[in-house]
C-alpha cells in the first residue's frame, strides 16, 4: 500500500453527518458517488467532453470514514481503449486531531466516451498518438 497518494487530485470535500450509515460512519455508496465523481473529473479531461461509468473493478474498503474527515480523491488514468478509460481511484482522509493522512478506499473505474446522444464515441487523440 502506498504511503502517499498517488495521481492527480480530482476532488475534496469534508464527509458530513447526512452521509452516515446506521453504524454512525459515512456510507459506503456515498465514498463510491464521490470516487466516481472525482473519477469522471480525470475522463472527461481525456475525454473532452460527456463521459459514461460501464464498470466499478474492484473496490476495497481498508478503514471506515468518519464525519469530519477531509476526504482526497486521488486519480490516475491507467489505461485507455478506443472508446474508454480506465481510471485508478484511491481516496485519503486527513483526520484531526492531529492531521492524520491515511487511505481509506480504492477502486477502479472504467469509462467510455459518448456523444451528446449518449452513444459511444472514439476518445480524440492526445499529442503523444499523432505523428
Amino acid at each position: 500500500m502506498n504511503a502517499t497518494p498517488q495521481g492527480t487530485l480530482a476532488l475534496q470535500t469534508i464527509a458530513m453527518p447526512a452521509d452516515t450509515n446506521a453504524n454512525g460512519d459515512i456510507f459506503g455508496g456515498w465514498l463510491m458517488g464521490q470516487m466516481d465523481l472525482g473519477a469522471s473529473v480525470l475522463a472527461r479531461q481525456r475525454a473532452q467532453g460527456r463521459v459514461a461509468t460501464v464498470a466499478v473493478d474492484a473496490m476495497t474498503f481498508y478503514k471506515s470514514v468518519l464525519v469530519g474527515d477531509l476526504v482526497s480523491l486521488w486519480g490516475k488514468l491507467v489505461e485507455t481503449g478506443t472508446t474508454s478509460m480506465k481510471i485508478e481511484v484511491e481516496v485519503w482522509v486527513t483526520r484531526q486531531p492531529g492531521n492524520q493522512l491515511f487511505r481509506v478506499t480504492s477502486a477502479r473505474f472504467v469509462f467510455v466516451a459518448v456523444d451528446m446522444n449518449g452513444q459511444k464515441r472514439s476518445l480524440p487523440a492526445t499529442g503523444s498518438e499523432r505523428a
